[in-house]
């Protein structure tokens, strides 16, 4: 259960640093940083909607056109289309910890079909490695949004 906790705890962080940009900064992209808070915030949704997919494979991702726009390797120079509002994507993520904790429950402790593995660095082979991997990546990009907080001014 520790892990869903930790889950929800760091969500809390990630979005107290989303409630603390300014709306105008969402899209700013400073020097040094190779994204965005919107790309930040878009980025942390779509990663926990494909890793979970990867953990639970009946899951069915919520809001998959977002992908395209967050997914790793994407840029929002390279967007087509518009991308969700704040708005959405706060609302999305507040609900998003509620509906995975729910998912998760009682799940932690069952082993993957097939290993989840970035690269050929490491490898998840429970639900709850994988939940745990979320947490530390959730937690890296709150990092970041809360230093372009601190650059594009709050």
């Amino acid at each position: 259960m520790s892990t869903l906790k930790q889950l929800n705890f760091t969500r809390m962080h990630a979005l107290r640093q989303l409630e603390q940009a300014p709306e105008e900064k969402w899209d700013t992209q400073p020097e040094g940083f190779s994204n965005t808070i919107r790309w930040n915030a878009g980025h942390i949704f779509v990663t926990m909607e494909v890793f979970v997919q990867k953990a639970i494979p009946e899951y069915t991702p919520v809001n998959p056109e977002w992908i395209p726009f967050f997914v790793t390797g994407s840029s929002t120079s390279q967007w087509e289309g518009e991308p969700p509002t704040n708005e959405e994507l706060l609302t999305a993520l507040k609900a998003q910890s509620e509906r995975i904790v729910a998912l998760l429950e009682g799940e932690l402790d069952q082993t993957l079909a097939e290993p989840v593995r970035i690269g050929n660095i490491h490898t998840m082979e429970t639900v709850d490695a994988v939940v745990q991997f979320i947490v530390w990546h959730e937690g890296m990009h709150a990092g970041l949004i809360q230093g372009l907080n601190r650059v594009v001014g709050k």
